[in-house]
């Protein structure tokens, strides 16, 4: 098994969303998060300059099986991927074990 963890801009994540339950991701965590860029520089917008030091994004958390890891790292990157700085990040992880709470399952079986 593998933990898929993905940084993404917020705007990107209802397309994001739907791709990954279109490619059999039924269920991932996320959150709203900032960080800071490499950016230095400030956008403009209607003639006011704001700062891209502090970037909103949203974090996704997917555990998947070892076969499926490629298809949900494709997935990811295809619909977020809008060319410009700050599209994001992708990080995998192995896991060593999962365990679904209610019936005690352990393995693949714990996470589907």
């Amino acid at each position: 098994m593998k933990k898929i963890e993905a940084i993404i801009r917020k705007s990107k994540f209802d397309e994001v969303k739907k791709a990954l339950h279109d490619v059999g991701v039924l269920f991932f965590s996320y959150w709203d998060v900032t960080g800071v860029g490499n950016e230095k520089q400030g956008h403009v917008y209607r003639g006011v300059v704001y700062s891209t030091s502090d970037i909103q994004r949203r974090y996704l958390s997917i555990v998947v099986s070892d076969d499926f890891v490629e298809t949900t790292v494709k997935t990811i990157i295809d619909t977020a991927k809008t060319g410009n700085v700050g599209d994001g990040k992708v990080f995998v992880s192995s896991i060593d074990e999962a365990y679904r709470i209610r019936t005690g399952e352990s393995g693949y079986e714990g996470i589907n």
